[in-house]
C-alpha cells in the first residue's frame, strides 16, 4: 500500500514537471509582438502664400483681391495720393510739365475744353497729343499742331472716363499766355481739366459727374480757392470751355459756392 501511494506520488511529480519544462520551452520560443508605433498627429497642411498687392496712396501691402482694385480702401482710390495722382483716374504720363515755382499753392482750377480731330469724339489722338506722339499724317489738322508740346492734367472723355497726365504736384503746360485778376502764368497756381468737347456741342452728364467727383479730390488735397474758365484767363484768344458748359450745374454739383466763381454762373465763351 505504501509502495502504491510512493508511486502515484512520484507520478504526479513527473508529470508535473514535464509539463513545466514544455511551457517554458513554448514561452522561449514564442516571437516577440512588436510594440505599435506611437501615435503622430498628421503633418499641417502648407499654406501657400498670397500675391500682395502694395496701395499707391498709402504703400500698405495687402493680399491681392481683399482690396479695392490696386488700393487697399475706396477711401484711398477715390483721394489724390501723396505723389499728385487720382485712383480713379487712368494714369498716361505725359512728358510736358515741369516743378512749379517753390512756395505757390495750387489755388485755381481752370476748365478747357478739346476734340481731336476738331469736333470728332473718340478714340486716342487727344493722349497722342500730350504724349508728343501725334502722328501729322493722321488728319490735315494733325500737321498744324503736332510739333507742339502741350498737356493738361485731367481729361474728362464723353463718357466720363477720366484720364491723368501730369501729376497736380507739377505743372502742365495748358494756359498758355494767360491774366488771373492780375496775376500772371496760371501754369504756376493752377490745374487744367480738359472737357472732350466743343463750342458747338453740350457736354454730357457723365462728364459732369466725373467732374463732380474730381474736384472733391482736388479740393481736399490742394487749396482750391477759384474755378474759371480757360476764356476768363486768355479772353480774345481762347473761348473754352464755351457757352455750352454749364457754370451753374457745375456749381450746384459740386457744391462750389458763389465766391469761388469770381467769373460769375453765366456761360461765356
Amino acid at each position: 500500500m505504501k509502495w502504491l501511494l510512493f508511486t502515484l506520488i512520484l507520478t504526479g511529480l513527473i508529470i508535473w514537471w514535464r509539463y513545466a519544462q514544455i511551457s517554458q520551452n513554448n514561452r522561449s520560443s514564442a516571437k516577440p509582438q512588436a510594440k505599435p508605433a506611437p501615435k503622430t498627429s498628421s503633418p499641417a497642411k502648407s499654406v501657400e502664400p498670397k500675391n500682395m498687392a502694395q496701395c499707391p496712396h498709402c504703400g500698405l501691402r495687402f493680399p491681392q483681391g481683399e482690396g479695392v482694385g490696386a488700393y487697399c480702401s475706396r477711401e484711398h482710390r477715390s483721394s489724390i495720393d501723396p505723389k499728385g495722382w487720382w485712383g480713379e483716374a487712368e494714369w498716361i504720363k505725359s512728358p510736358n510739365y515741369d516743378s512749379r515755382p517753390e512756395g505757390i499753392p495750387v489755388e485755381l482750377v481752370l476748365m478747357h475744353h478739346i476734340s481731336l480731330p476738331p469736333g470728332q469724339f473718340g478714340g486716342n489722338h487727344i493722349a497722342d497729343f500730350f504724349q508728343n506722339k501725334l502722328d501729322p499724317k493722321a488728319h490735315p489738322y494733325f500737321a498744324e499742331i503736332a510739333d507742339r508740346q502741350v498737356s493738361s492734367h485731367f481729361l474728362i472723355r464723353r463718357d466720363g472716363h477720366v484720364q491723368q497726365f501730369v501729376s497736380t504736384l507739377n505743372r502742365a503746360w495748358h494756359a498758355g499766355v494767360s491774366d488771373y485778376f492780375g496775376r500772371e502764368r496760371c501754369n504756376d497756381f493752377s490745374i487744367g481739366i480738359e472737357l472732350e468737347g466743343s463750342d458747338d456741342v453740350p457736354f454730357g452728364p457723365a462728364q459732369y459727374t466725373a467732374l463732380k467727383e474730381l474736384v472733391a479730390a482736388l479740393q481736399k488735397f490742394h487749396p482750391i480757392s477759384a474755378f474759371a474758365g480757360h476764356s476768363d484767363v486768355a479772353p480774345g484768344r481762347k473761348t473754352d470751355p464755351g457757352i455750352h458748359f454749364e457754370w451753374q450745374r457745375f456749381a450746384q454739383d459740386a457744391n462750389i459756392p458763389s465766391r469761388q466763381l469770381p467769373y460769375g454762373l453765366e456761360n461765356r465763351n
